[in-house]
């Protein structure tokens, strides 16, 4: 039976290879409630901390690897630190046994470092958040920024709403709304934005009230976990030196048979060890 640790608005359930964490309890954080139920497999942890929090408590940590998660990575080191969905908080007491969880996830741990794919699963769909300027909507193939009269700039309100295809977009960014120029902002593969969110038609700029973390962070994160990852070209591989030699030696053959000068063998075997 897996072990459950319960803090502060969530639980930790230890399962032999991941760290299950849900919402539980009074006063659950709102990203924490709104993220739900997530898995965060051993695979995708760097760090474990245990350090001491307000007013004596204790404060159990998780740090996912780079690139690791789709929240932490649309984030981007942006959360307040009671925001983050990676904190238990233990009341005091409870510091040896936060120190014996610790250890038993540390010891679950390998690699730690960067990952090139997601490995936390990306907050569900449907998603929307209202902004100061604007609705938007994702439906897990193509967002929707639906403009309000009131607050969306002339530049906007003129382009009409907009609607783009997940296949269209490189990248999101996802500034918070805490801050005097928060917002989210698509990153259209191709595209030329106007450098001010404000006149931007592919951003959603945020306000006192609008664009709220625990609204538009999953939005930002759901949305960059679905962009389909660049294609990589395909590199060419020159012939193995084996399929070298067996040229040169044909080569020599039709050399032998008058078929080819001396120079021209020479050329040609010039031009085959060049390409390996």
């Amino acid at each position: 039976m897996d072990d459950v640790l319960a803090g502060q608005g969530c639980a930790w359930v230890f399962e032999a290879d991941a760290l299950r964490i849900r919402p539980e309890g009074a006063k659950v954080p709102k990203l924490v409630s709104e993220l739900g139920e997530r898995v965060i497999p051993h695979a995708a942890i760097a760090e474990v901390t245990v350090a001491a929090g307000k007013r004596g408590t204790v404060v159990l940590r998780v740090v996912p690897r780079r690139g690791a998660d789709p929240v932490m990575t649309a984030a981007a080191g942006q959360l307040q630190e009671a925001a983050e969905p990676y904190r238990l908080v233990l009341p005091s007491g409870r510091e040896t046994l936060a120190d014996y969880y610790a250890d038993e996830l540390r010891a679950a741990i390998g690699e730690s470092g960067p990952v090139t794919r997601f490995m936390v699963e990306a907050p569900s769909v449907p998603r929307s958040f209202k902004g100061w300027d604007g609705a938007a909507t994702f439906d897990g193939e193509a967002i929707t920024f639906t403009w309000f009269w009131s607050g969306a700039s002339t530049a906007k309100y003129s382009a009409g709403d907009q609607r783009f295809s997940v296949s269209d977009l490189e990248s999101v960014e996802w500034h918070a709304p805490e801050g005097a120029s928060g917002c989210l902002r698509l990153k259209v593969r191709g595209g030329r934005p106007d450098p001010d969110p404000n006149k931007d038609p592919a951003s959603v700029v945020f306000g006192l009230g609008w664009g709220a973390t625990h609204k538009s962070l999953p939005f930002a994160a759901a949305v960059l976990a679905s962009i389909p990852a660049p294609a990589v070209p395909e590199v060419r591989r020159g012939p193995s030196g084996a399929e070298v030699a067996e040229l040169i030696a044909k080569l020599g053959d039709l050399r032998d048979a008058g078929l080819l000068s001396e120079e021209e063998f020479q050329a040609k075997k010039a031009e085959l060890l060049s390409r390996m």
